[in-house]
């Protein structure tokens, strides 16, 4: 499941991450572009941006048939159940880790650039189209779904039938979480193992995974359209570009 997934860009973001150290320029002055055009023609971009987010599904997909087996109900096993009123209090909720979340670690890519050791991150390489704007946010909730699904409700709930302890599985549910964003920069792995920690121990806590969907498809929307609203001026002051 993970070789299919979360692992294999665990792999590639370490090794990404040795490459840009013994690459020119240095880490600080290297860039790294998330949400990249796919085709020069318009409707084609467009066109390959859904396909490309559709196939980013799949291991979720394979997550909840390989979580469904002996007849289990995964609705239940990650707590995406309730009345309107249980749905409303996840966004809340998610909604308040996203800013429990989200200001620190603005206040620490801040730091990593200052200290050279975080690369430069573009949000969006997507022409100035009429739907950019909801591919953006379409690729923070595809995002969302997967990391979640995989790194904490698969697999906490996998480790917890193969007998590992709560303590540990949430500290590999992290490591794992770092791991496949070593290719930002360390500082920005460790700012992520710290949001895996977080989000294991609440997953555990209330058996709930929507909180942490919305809580990460806020905090992606976020850092994926802020940059073409907020004046370029301000993310200069602030240290984020």
């Amino acid at each position: 499941m993970l070789g299919l997934s979360l692992g294999y860009y665990a792999i590639s973001a370490a090794l990404t991450l040795i490459e840009r150290y013994l690459a020119e320029p240095t880490i600080g002055q290297q860039v790294t572009q998330l949400n990249r055009s796919r085709s020069e023609l318009d409707v084609l971009d467009l066109m390959q941006q859904v396909t490309y987010q559709a196939y980013l599904l799949m291991p979720v997909a394979l997550a909840v048939y390989l979580l469904s087996a002996g007849g289990r109900r995964v609705r239940p096993l990650l707590g995406l159940t309730g009345p309107a009123r249980a749905w409303w209090k996840d966004l809340g909720v998610g909604v308040g880790l996203a800013a429990c979340i989200g200001l620190p670690g603005l206040a620490l890519y801040a730091i990593g650039r200052a200290l050279g050791q975080t690369v430069r991150v573009d949000t969006s390489g997507l022409p100035d189209a009429w739907w950019s704007a909801a591919v953006l946010l379409l690729s923070a909730a595809v995002a969302g779904v997967l990391e979640e699904t995989i790194a904490v409700g698969y697999l906490l709930t996998r480790l917890r039938d193969l007998g590992w302890g709560a303590p540990a599985a949430i500290v590999a549910s992290a490591l794992l979480r770092g791991a496949y964003h070593l290719y930002q920069g360390w500082p920005m792995a460790l700012g992520n193992v710290v949001m895996g920690l977080v989000f294991a121990w609440w997953f555990h806590r209330t058996g709930r995974l929507a909180p942490l969907i919305f809580a990460h498809w806020t905090l992606d929307a976020v850092a994926f359209i802020g940059p073409e609203v907020v004046p370029q001026e301000w993310l200069v002051d602030l240290g984020i570009t």
